[in-house]
């Protein structure tokens, strides 16, 4: 389970900027391109954050849709996972992924 691997990295982050103030709530932004299944990042966030200051904090989060850019569509368009490298609304061949391989902290609470 590489998400413990990655969460491990995230608190390794949060710890070092929230010194030692409680952590409440980490909120994460994730694509659904980017190899991280949303369930295993719940169910390793306890082993991650045991005997550091984001112990018993709140895990959040946001999925984040895959999109590419087409250019005959002059937009941006969201894709699923059987995704053949054409836009899903006109046909046209694009491989320019805008969104989806995001994994990264967006919000943290801390106590003040």
């Amino acid at each position: 389970m590489h998400e413990l691997g990655l969460l491990s990295g995230v608190v390794e982050v949060i710890v070092d900027a929230a010194g030692t103030r409680r952590v409440r709530r980490v909120a994460l932004d994730v694509g659904t391109r980017s190899g991280v299944v949303e369930d295993a990042l719940y169910a390793a966030w306890p082993l991650a954050a045991g005997g550091t200051v984001c112990e018993g904090a709140d895990l959040e989060v946001a999925i984040i849709p895959a999109t590419v850019w087409c250019p005959a569509c002059a937009a941006e368009r969201e894709i699923d996972e059987f995704f053949a490298l054409a836009c899903p609304e006109c046909g046209a061949p694009t491989a320019d992924l805008r969104h989806g391989r995001e994994f990264s902290i967006r919000e943290v609470d801390v106590d003040t």
